[in-house]
């Protein structure tokens, strides 16, 4: 934890409580005095907070100061950023996985609305290492500066990698002449058999674990199965029904806690569900701290897709402003490691179809921030607006 000790921790929480309306609210509720606090341990009886529970207020945003950045993650989540050097702390998996003082990392997480470019940014730089700022953009681009700059690191999707990797390749590229030589993949999941071909080219993929609220949480280090927890953080897996946190190896919610002077996270409910890597009926430890299996699933109802959240009641709002369409849904899909999207809309009676595609093209591109293929469909069954069909095999 970024506390060391009981006077620590309970001047940080009252802070942060005084700041805060709805923490402050949540730790009266459990019976708790911030004053008395010794550290995350004593927070037991304060109930999950989930995603969704998050105050999207300027209140709880500034939290009493001026922060660096303000981000809106969909629903919309506006957090700012915490104080400090490297304050998602990404630092530490990126290090594991090669990165020294000195190297030039391509950066291919968005820039722009989102938290994620700006996390592994400011963890580069705090390394003592140079970022290419390439964000989702020009991959033709972002080839060339691999070659030209000789840069040896790499932070993104792995499906977005393999893309790089297969221009690269298309450009007469062979994996002795790739100047990459490790990379920090995260946000969708590493399946063994996209692995085997990145590493076919990288020597070192490493995949970590994190969220926009939290940072980083849990990363490969090459020691051990599964990932091991971040420093600075408090991780538990809880039961789903009543929080309590689950010592064996059955699956729960990724609960989490920060104490700190901007932003600080308790008990926090990241809505992904994970499990401890047991040995002989014991958690496996790495320098005193557990490791996680890898991210199993979600709790909620939101789906990640392309590395962002898709919530059902984004789906409803989107829909609910096109005029020319009665029902739309969502068909998430999975060919050659990408994600692919459909919309399927059904045309209200009198609406020209054309114009109603091209009108919930346009919406969910500006709204929900991704490109999808619409299609006109006659009728959609169920009540799912959300269908997930990938295979991660």
């Amino acid at each position: 934890m970024t506390t060391t000790n009981s006077a620590d921790a309970a001047r940080l929480l009252q802070s942060a409580a005084a700041a805060d309306p709805t923490l402050a609210t949540r730790l009266a509720e459990a019976g708790i005095d911030p004053a008395t606090v010794s550290g995350p341990d004593d927070l037991a009886a304060v109930p999950v907070q989930s995603k969704d529970a998050r105050v999207a207020g300027r209140d709880h945003v500034l939290g009493g100061g001026v922060p660096r950045r303000i981000f809106q993650s969909p629903g919309p989540i506006y957090e700012a950023q915490p104080d400090g050097d490297d304050p998602w702390r990404w630092r530490e998996a990126l290090a594991s996985a090669g990165l020294v003082p000195g190297d030039i990392v391509l950066n291919c997480f968005g820039y722009h609305l989102s938290p994620a470019g700006a996390m592994f940014d400011e963890a580069v730089v705090a390394a003592g290492a140079t970022v290419l700022p390439g964000g989702i953009g020009n991959q033709q681009l972002q080839v060339q500066a691999i070659r030209d700059l000789g840069i040896r690191g790499y932070v993104g999707l792995p499906s977005y990698l393999k893309a790089l990797i297969d221009l690269f390749a298309a450009e007469g590229g062979t994996p002795a002449d790739m100047p990459l030589q490790y990379a920090v993949v995260t946000a969708e999941p590493l399946p063994d058999s996209l692995r085997a071909e990145l590493e076919a080219w990288v020597p070192a993929v490493r995949m970590a674990y994190g969220s926009a609220e939290a940072g980083l949480i849990s990363y490969e280090d090459g020691r051990g199965a599964g990932m091991v927890t971040a420093a600075d953080i408090v991780v538990d897996v809880c039961d789903i029904a009543d929080g309590t946190p689950v010592t064996t190896d059955a699956p729960g919610e990724v609960v989490v806690s920060i104490l700190r002077e901007s932003a600080p996270l308790v008990r926090f409910g990241t809505g992904d569900l994970s499990a401890w890597v047991i040995d002989g009926g014991e958690p496996v430890l790495t320098d005193g701290r557990r490791r996680l299996v890898g991210v199993l699933g979600r709790t909620g109802q939101a789906t990640k897709v392309r590395g962002m959240f898709l919530h059902p009641t984004q789906v409803k709002a989107v829909a609910a402003k096109l005029a020319g369409t009665e029902a739309l849904r969502f068909l998430i899909g999975r060919e050659d490691h990408k994600d692919t999207i459909v919309a399927e809309v059904v045309v209200a009676a009198g609406a020209d179809a054309e114009v109603a595609q091209a009108e919930a093209a346009d919406l969910i591109r500006s709204e929900l921030r991704f490109r999808a293929e619409v299609r006109a469909v006659a009728a959609i069954e169920g009540d799912e607006v959300i269908v997930d069909e990938r295979s991660w095999d």
